[in-house]
């Protein structure tokens, strides 16, 4: 948990903080947020009970004299109201607000199941709003060709070789930073990849992977690296970090004239998706193994990414090629409409 939240948090939550960072194995960010969210919902509640004046900025209510005892005092009704405080007063997005309802769900499942300190879960009835699902934005081949040979410079192998890997095996910021030399099989050319949950997925690599992962080997820093089991390396001879991939990865978007357009390192991964998906006819369900997606509903957005698949599958129809009977009145040039 970062320190600013946790110096802010009351020990109830910090206890559970633990328990989803060291049982659940949850990244850092996610147990943040999570906190960050039980802390704008007890905020909420002390200002909402009259607990605090009338007029206190939300931001400025402190929360570390939350208790097992207030805990027990919330109901089903507090949920309800804070979900629609949040979409009515702060304008939250269905995402957010999903988020949000997930947050509230674990933190009382973990009081009421895992520590039994509650008998009632007063999230029981609570439905998470659905998140809108939109499509995601992604290269075309001719622009992902077009990056990879946009890349120059002193560093030249090494950004080849974690664009390749963006855009060839879909990872994440996180998976690609965390890569360590011993994570790459050479023998059989696949890659160990640590996923969300600390969960490990294997991924194959193509040749492309192969030939840029070996360039980028002759290239690496031998002598003075801090951290040798890091794959990627900065200037500094350290494990590289994830806002400088960031960096990275943006000033060669500018470069081919994306940027500032919504285009980013996580739109590369959306971008090896529908690659995949688009010109390599791959199962569904092979997709989701690759990406490391838990839910098959999360992998199947990259179905609806294809037009011209749409419009093979609606071709493919054995009626496609059956014509109206010819009549009278279709053979007759269409005339306009007379109001009597």
């Amino acid at each position: 948990m970062g320190f600013t939240i946790k110096a802010e948090m009351p020990e109830i939550v910090q206890q559970y903080a633990m328990y989803l960072r060291n049982i659940k194995g949850l990244s850092v960010r996610t147990v943040d947020n999570y906190c960050m969210d039980l802390r704008t919902f007890f905020r909420f509640l002390k200002l909402n009970k009259a607990l605090v004046p009338e007029k206190t900025p939300l931001s400025k209510i402190e929360i570390q004299d939350i208790d097992l005892e207030f805990i027990r005092g919330i109901t089903t009704v507090d949920i309800f109201e804070f979900m629609n405080y949040v979409a009515d007063k702060r304008n939250n997005m269905s995402s957010t607000r999903q988020r949000k309802s997930s947050s509230l769900k674990s933190f009382f499942k973990y009081l009421t199941i895992h520590e039994n300190l509650l008998d009632e879960n007063p999230t029981d009835n609570l439905t998470p709003p659905k998140a809108k699902k939109s499509l995601p934005k992604f290269l075309s081949l001719e622009q992902s060709i077009e990056l990879l040979n946009a890349v120059d410079g002193p560093d030249q192998e090494r950004d080849r070789c974690m664009l390749t890997l963006f855009l060839n095996c879909g990872m994440r910021l996180s998976e690609l930073v965390g890569i360590n030399m011993n994570d790459v099989v050479r023998n059989n050319n696949t890659l160990r990849i640590l996923g969300k949950g600390n969960k490990e997925r294997i991924v194959y690599l193509n040749q492309a992977c192969v030939d840029s992962i070996s360039s980028y080997l002759l290239a690496r820093p031998k002598d003075g690296v801090i951290d040798r089991e890091a794959l990627f390396l900065s200037a500094r001879k350290q494990r590289i970090s994830p806002k400088t991939v960031q960096f990275i990865v943006k000033k060669y978007l500018r470069k081919i004239g994306l940027g500032g357009t919504g285009y980013s390192v996580h739109k590369l991964r959306h971008t090896a998706a529908t690659l995949m998906y688009r010109y390599g006819d791959v199962d569904i369900r092979v997709l989701q193994d690759i990406l490391g997606h838990e839910n098959l509903g999360t992998t199947e957005i990259y179905t609806h990414t294809s037009n011209k698949q749409m419009e093979a599958a609606v071709n493919s129809n054995p009626l496609a090629g059956i014509k109206p009977k010819a009549t009278e009145r279709i053979n007759k040039p269409l005339e306009k409409h007379k109001d009597k």
